[in-house]
């Protein structure tokens, strides 16, 4: 029975796939698939695939140039891609795209600092060049792991703008001081109730700011507008960071909620942003699959997680599109644990009973693929089979238990394309020789 199904869904895929040529005119129909949608999520079944990098960013190029879009946010920390959203708006601080990602410094570096982000960081920059700033397009983050850097970041801009202001942050800031630089530290403690958290002081900091947010506005025009959007940003990753830190020692569900549900609120304050500035806001996601497709249609969901994709849906309804992408083997820059050197590693192909098996057996090195409501194609990827999501850290040896989870495939997602063969994505610094005598593809590479 299961070898059965296993056929029609292949005989449906393959009448419906879409073959990928490396032509321009190779997304055409997903353009047509976009139509006037507002918030486009590209997703990525691992954050270590050439493929997946590329094909986004082509991607997105085109909805720049004939959609539109005025923004990308990506799963990436706020003042790390801050820096890099000043440098493809003309400023000058740092000298090169190169130089505009380094603040992507914290495991997984590889994720951000790679080849392929590097030109498309590059291309964003010339064609910013050649628009007025209010034009521009932007490059922001979604996450929250940048408690630290988010705090100084609030504190530089209210030594600029308000001295009493930074003085008081400072003291209410001081709370993490006794926890060092590191907020697992701080999160284990205050979690387990051995220290007082600091919550209060992170909420009203917040709050102060906001409550301040007329009055700075109108020190420096629209530079004080984005100067003080930076800040506000900021100060709502440390309260949510600080939460976030808090409960990820207690239950994984709720952490994982709350760092989507902060990645939603800050999508949401980019369009506010946006639309007050010059309608309509038009924005990019870049995540892995496991935030950008609909989590209510995978076990994900089941046990009680929401992301992104479903936040976005619930919200902005048919203005938003998700697009997945899925691999069947090949190679993949990711580590054996977290903080572990970054590894060149082998994808074991995919298990015949997934979706990645399911596209292998069409034939079709590369297509992309509508699941357009209602179509034949798509009711039958309704039903649930595995799908494999590899994230920073990837283990062959338990694949099934590690990378593989139950999902409604277009429940997840608006289209999906598929590389069957992929390889892994270039880190800009080299990361390592193997030792002598051992298989190089399970080794730290780089260029």
């Amino acid at each position: 029975m299961i070898d059965a199904t296993l056929s029609i869904l292949t005989d449906l895929v393959h009448d419906a796939a879409h073959p990928l040529t490396g032509s321009t005119g190779d997304y055409d129909s997903l353009l047509e698939l976009v139509g006037d949608a507002r918030f486009v999520l590209l997703g990525e079944a691992s954050h270590g695939t050439h493929e997946f990098y590329r094909e986004r960013a082509r991607i997105t190029q085109r909805l720049i140039r004939e959609k539109g879009f005025r923004a990308i946010a990506i799963e990436g920390d706020w003042p790390d891609a801050y820096r890099v959203n000043r440098y493809v708006q003309g400023d000058n601080s740092d000298p090169d795209a190169v130089q505009a990602l380094s603040g992507f410094s914290r495991f997984p570096a590889w994720m951000w600092r790679n080849a392929d982000v590097l030109d498309f960081v590059g291309w964003l920059r010339s064609f910013n060049d050649a628009l007025e700033p209010p034009t521009r397009i932007g490059f922001y983050g979604l996450d929250l792991y940048s408690l630290h850097a988010s705090m100084e970041r609030v504190l530089r801009y209210l030594d600029r703008v308000d001295a009493d202001a930074a003085h008081r942050a400072r003291i209410r800031y001081a709370c993490f001081d006794e926890f060092g630089d590191d907020p697992q530290s701080y999160g284990y403690t205050s979690g387990l109730g051995l220290r007082p958290s600091c919550e209060k002081e992170a909420v009203s900091e917040l709050v102060d700011l906001q409550q301040s947010a007329l009055r700075y506005a109108r020190m420096d025009g629209l530079i004080a507008v984005e100067r003080f959007f930076d800040a506000e940003q900021n100060a709502r990753v440390v309260k949510d960071a600080e939460e976030y830190y808090r409960t990820m020692f207690h239950e994984s569900v709720s952490s994982w909620n709350l760092r989507d549900r902060h990645m939603m609120e800050t999508l949401d304050a980019l369009n506010n942003y946006f639309e007050r500035r010059r309608p309509p806001a038009k924005i990019v996601v870049w995540a892995h699959n496991s935030h950008v497709g609909d989590a209510r249609a995978t076990q994900m969901g089941r046990a009680g997680e929401w992301n992104i994709g479903q936040l976005i849906r619930e919200t902005y309804g048919e203005e938003c599109r998700s697009i997945g992408f899925t691999t069947y083997s090949g190679t993949v820059t990711a580590a054996s644990g977290w903080d572990s050197p970054a590894e060149r590693k082998r994808v074991l192909p995919a298990r015949t009973d997934s979706y990645e098996g399911v596209f292998h057996l069409i034939g079709v090195p590369a297509f992309s693929l509508a699941l357009r409501k209602g179509s034949r194609v798509a009711e039958g990827l309704r039903e649930p089979l595995l799908e494999r999501a590899i994230g920073v850290v990837y283990r062959p040896a338990t694949e099934l238990a590690s990378h593989y989870f139950n999902a409604s495939l277009s429940g997840q997602f608006d289209a999906i394309i598929h590389f069957d063969q992929t390889r892994a994505v270039e880190p800009l610094e080299p990361i390592g020789l193997p030792p002598s005598g051992e298989p190089a593809e399970t080794f730290p590479s780089g260029i």
